[in-house]
């Protein structure tokens, strides 16, 4: 499972608005990629088509869908954001990373 918070519920709400995204045809693709400082890197993106191997989740009202291979480093993750001042952005609250970058943004298992 990925689990979306409340304030990125809200976010990915009103960007899908701003973007025009028709919500009911789209989701949030959360797929992980190599690169960044610490060898994985996360990517968010609006998609509304599935691939024969996909995971697919509900959580607080966001639909979100992951390949297979970036699923395995994201079970119980919990996407949230954060509007703060020592960061503003989407960020993962990831139990499988053994460590991550400073700006949260790469990790390593």
């Amino acid at each position: 499972m990925i689990y979306v918070s409340d304030k990125a519920k809200t976010k990915v709400e009103r960007l899908m608005e701003e973007a025009a995204v028709p919500d009911k045809d789209y989701f949030l693709r959360v797929s992980v990629v190599g690169g960044g400082c610490s060898g994985l890197s996360y990517k968010l993106d609006f998609d509304n088509e599935k691939k024969p191997m996909d995971q697919e989740f509900e959580d607080n009202g966001i639909k979100v869908v992951t390949d297979l291979k970036s699923f395995l480093y994201l079970v119980n993750t919990t996407l949230d954001f954060s509007d703060g001042l020592n960061g503003k952005g989407f960020y993962f609250s990831n139990p499988n990373a053994s460590r991550s970058c400073g700006c949260g943004e790469s990790f390593a298992v």
